[in-house]
């Protein structure tokens, strides 16, 4: 059912949302508390000179890149155009999952301007989309800032940035700085899988000179690859050229099928699945090894993954501690595989360091923090770290630094 707004309470919508006061979730309330006692407005313009005013203080919104509208911790979302119904779907509603969140449309009367207010943390990034008549997903129109999310490559959402939140530089490209070199994509013809592996390899600046490496493999390594996605090559770059790091060569393992990308066998190989950590453990580590200038012990290797990534990254380092020492796990998918605990929560394993973040809205907070007191009790050393961000490359992106910080920070 659409709800709306008469015509006196559009004027005192836009007053309201045009020209806020000392904060805009106190002043929202407070014009709408004064409907009743507006009477005097009851000679509002006709319905052309309403929708005329509509599309001036849109344009000037517009103008000025106030779309959706940000106060302080309050939203308010805004769409423009013919529908029977619209609604803001996202990672605050667990894209649609979470009912609890209230996220349909208001229809200002005689116009067609919808509206959702609703609010979050000062320093939430958010993806989400319009949802309209039910089933036409939409980037938001008026809003240019985009984020990628998705298997492959994925494609784009909007997004939605709070005004504490701040872009993490070291995933800027900067022209001034060194660049190392990424090969192009290894196949590899894997006996324990039985069918071909691709990844690529990554040196750091002038790594003919420096000796032997330590190396992180990095599971996902497509998406960790991609500049819309983790962007990890410029971050390698970047935080390497500031000395945030020593040194360090990264291996990225895509779990697409090479003749046929479109299959992605993640789902599978991530799952705790030991024929893949054999594969790692047997063939590709002494593939690298033989190769590249890795240093060939367990202190000098690090697994990094992010969902069912993040599971594997666990699995890994706990089940073949003589092999990672260290485990870089963001956004876990521990619900899927929760034997992870009770593998995880040996007191006897050697001494390990694990990076474990995790955003706290529709994402994976629960199960990190299950795993973060596991961790507490037991040997390792760990550094754990929320976000208010939902399960997307955006949350992920803006953390890779500050783990590569925790394994490989100069000694």
């Amino acid at each position: 059912m659409k709800t709306f707004l008469n015509p006196i309470q559009v004027l005192f919508f836009l007053v309201g949302l045009f020209y806020p006061a000392a904060g805009f979730a106190q002043h929202y309330t407070s014009f709408r508390n004064t409907f009743s006692g507006l009477a005097q407005l009851s000679a509002m313009p006709d319905s052309a000179q309403r929708m005329q005013a509509v599309r001036k203080q849109m344009s000037e919104l517009r103008a000025r890149h106030q779309i959706p509208y940000i106060e302080e911790d309050s939203v308010l979302f805004l769409y423009q155009g013919a529908a029977h119904s619209v609604s803001w779907v996202g990672d605050f509603n667990g894209w649609g999952y979470d009912k609890n969140f209230q996220n349909k449309g208001t229809l200002i009367a005689g116009t067609n301007l919808w509206y959702l207010k609703t609010s979050f943390p000062k320093d939430a990034r958010l993806d989400y989309k319009i949802l309209r008549n039910g089933s036409d997903y939409l980037l938001d129109p008026e809003n240019a800032a985009q984020q990628w999310s998705g298997l492959g490559g994925g494609s784009p959402n909007s997004e939605l940035r709070m005004p504490l939140w701040k872009e993490n530089p070291e995933t800027i490209p900067h022209a001034e700085v060194l660049k190392g070199t990424l090969t192009q994509d290894i196949i590899f013809n894997s006996p324990t899988l039985g069918y071909q592996i691709t990844y690529k390899v990554y040196l750091p600046a002038g790594y003919e000179t420096l000796g032997k490496l330590d190396c992180i493999y990095v599971t996902d390594g497509y998406e960790y690859l991609h500049p819309k996605l983790g962007n990890m090559e410029t971050i390698l770059n970047n935080v390497m050229a500031e000395k945030k790091i020593r040194p360090v060569m990264a291996v990225f393992v895509d779990h697409r099928e090479p003749v046929n990308r479109a299959n992605n066998k993640r789902m599978q190989e991530l799952a705790m699945n030991k024929s893949y950590l054999d594969f790692f453990v047997n063939e590709l580590i002494p593939e690298i090894e033989k190769n590249y200038p890795a240093r060939a012990t367990a202190a000098s290797r690090a697994i990094l993954g992010t969902s069912m990534g993040g599971l594997t990254a666990a699995y890994f380092a706990f089940e073949r501690p003589d092999v990672f020492s260290m485990a870089g796990i963001q956004s876990p998918a521990f619900y899927t595989k929760p034997q992870i605990y009770q593998l995880c929560s040996n007191p006897a394993s050697p001494k390990m360091k694990i990076s474990m973040t995790s955003g706290v809205i529709n994402d994976t907070g629960k199960e990190a923090r299950k795993m973060k007191d596991i961790l507490a009790a037991n040997s390792c050393v760990y550094h754990y770290r929320e976000v208010n961000e939902g399960h997307s490359w955006g949350n992920w992106r803006n953390l890779i630094s500050t783990i590569l910080i925790d394994f490989f920070a100069p000694q």
